[in-house]
């Protein structure tokens, strides 16, 4: 018995212990615990803990590599030697790609090059032959990325689907200045980077954050480089069944009335409960903003926002005061690809807060960034984020690679030449199909939500358990058990992965699922899975009473 009771103190001690781990490094140990069941294989596996997806869009890769193969052609016309080509010329460039594609219609994605050869002119006045060029010698990958913020041509491409995407085809007047990233990721180390090597943020500073949110937004503000007070912005609305909404009450927006907080980050739609802010939570925010913190800025994370109908990011309701970041990770299956995009609107208060800066401060950037401008008094928040990026002393290499905006810019017109949203329509019922498995196997009914992305599901037990064996059962179950518990026997009992919530700052007792990267029976088989485990507690509770 003492054995027993030992086991027991010390299995809730470690379980303890790693819920203030990050959510991803949990990951890992209930990795090695499913794969000590024997069968390492992957369909053995139900690894719903990460959010890759187990989709491609396909057309916009075939159409790379068939590009790829014709730019190599390209090369050759001008330099040929068994393993040396030249650069290729800017001359005539789209007829011979007209050719080239008639003479293979079979090719992957030649359809698709088809209309990304008529496209450029048509819609944006491009010169034929510049448009081609700046994606042929991309593709190569033989020169810097000039201008180092965004290739010319492939800005304009990505700003029309982050319009179309990100602001429901609905533009502010005025235009967004890109630049082009390693992901989403990158924006965010890049933006956290720059504001406090401007002087825009100061460590210490108060920033608020919308929570649940992804887990490094969490752990980033605490390094000792920035060491961040944060105002946490809760999702905490409930519906009449006392079910999470995942949306924010006004009482908990109008904390954004201080207006000693500086800057506001947040994922929208929110990962991981993956549903996008409503509009009037949209319209109050606005209204504290403009009201009350007139300066704040705002940092918008939207990658999850092609998969919510109608979606408009903040980047498009307060093009002022927010920096809108977008990552092509998820929508188009290219999370190896490390494709983002950081946007700032030309009048925006990061370069009306860098004007009003004190003397002193001016002075000491004028120093950092003296030796890339001859005016860097006059050098916008963007283009120090690209020098920045590099170090400033680095800035004349800075930007990402050609080959990646080449590709970025392909999943663009991918998306803005499907007139039909065939692709959109598919991506979102993957995901709605999924999420309907997974309550179904809970046992749960799913509430209908238009602002509900359903890339990933965050389910909170407690209220669960609640509603399906009352009060007396959730006080036991918080007595005896860690939240965390329920992941432990998940993975060495079932060898499923899932998340713990609390670790993107969410309820304690929520768990989170990715609904994007297991195949759909996976999902129904996980909430069985999960229902019959809350059993055992329950026949262990039952036993007792």
């Amino acid at each position: 018995m003492i054995t027993i009771q030992n086991d027991t103190t010390l299995r809730r001690n470690m379980e303890q212990a790693y819920e203030h781990l990050s959510p991803f490094e949990l990951k890992d140990k209930l990795m090695s615990l499913a794969n000590k069941r024997g069968d390492t294989s992957v369909w053995a596996m139900l690894n719903a803990g990460r959010g890759n997806p187990n989709w491609v869009a396909a057309t916009p890769r075939e159409a790379f590599f068939t590009l790829g193969q014709f730019a190599m052609e390209e090369t050759r016309r001008t330099w040929k030697e068994t393993d040396l080509a030249g650069m290729p010329e800017t001359g005539n460039i789209a007829t011979r790609l007209k050719a080239y594609l008639e003479k293979h219609p079979e090719a992957p994605g030649v359809n698709f090059l088809r209309n990304v050869l008529e496209v450029g002119p048509r819609k944006w006045n491009f010169n034929p032959d510049a448009w081609i060029h700046e994606l042929v010698d991309g593709i190569v990958g033989d020169n810097y990325p000039v201008p180092d913020r965004m290739l010319v041509h492939l800005e304009q491409v990505v700003h029309a689907y982050l319009i179309q995407e990100m602001c429901h085809h609905q533009s502010p007047p005025g235009k967004y200045d890109l630049f082009a990233v390693e992901g989403g990721t990158a924006a965010m180390c890049y933006i956290f980077d720059s504001l406090i090597a401007n002087k825009l943020l100061s460590i210490g500073d108060k920033i608020a954050l919308m929570v649940p949110t992804f887990t490094p937004y969490l752990e980033i503000p605490h390094l000792a480089r920035y060491n961040f007070e944060i105002i946490r912005i809760n999702a905490l609305e409930m519906d009449e069944k006392g079910i999470h909404t995942w949306q924010y009450t006004n009482s908990e927006i109008d904390k954004l009335s201080d207006p000693s907080i500086k800057a506001l980050y947040l994922v929208n739609p929110s990962n991981p409960p993956s549903v996008a802010i409503r509009n009037e939570s949209k319209n109050h925010l606005i209204e504290v903003v403009k009201s009350h913190n007139p300066n704040l800025m705002i940092i918008t994370d939207d990658v999850y926002g092609t998969f919510v109908d109608n979606f408009r990011s903040m980047m498009a309701e307060l093009p002022f005061n927010t920096l809108g970041v977008y990552s092509f990770s998820k929508y188009f299956g290219a999370t190896g690809w490390r494709l983002g995009v950081i946007a700032v609107h030309q009048d925006n208060v990061f370069d009306e807060l860098l004007k009003n800066l004190p003397l002193a401060k001016v002075e000491a950037l004028s120093e950092r960034y003296g030796t890339i401008t001859l005016s860097p008094e006059k050098l916008r928040f963007i283009d120090r984020m690209v020098a920045d990026s590099r170090q400033v002393a680095l800035n004349h290499t800075a930007g990402l690679s050609t080959p990646q905006q080449v590709q970025m810019g392909l999943f663009a017109l991918f998306a803005l030449l499907d007139l039909e949203n065939r692709y959109k329509n598919l991506t979102q019922e993957i995901c709605h199909h999924r999420q309907e498995l997974l309550y179904q196997g809970f046992g749960l009914e799913l509430r209908p939500d238009s602002y509900d992305a359903a890339y990933y599901s965050q389910i909170d037990l407690l209220v669960w358990a609640k509603i399906k064996y009352g009060d007396e059962f959730c006080d036991y179950l918080q007595a005896n058990y860690e939240p965390t518990d329920i992941l432990f026997r998940l993975a060495e009992e079932s060898s499923i992965i899932l998340l713990n919530g609390s670790g993107f700052g969410g309820p304690k007792w929520s768990i989170r699922t990715s609904l994007a990267n297991l195949n759909d029976e996976a999902y129904r088989q996980i909430g069985e899975t999960v229902e019959k485990t809350f059993e055992e507690y329950a026949t262990s509770w039952r036993a007792l009473r």
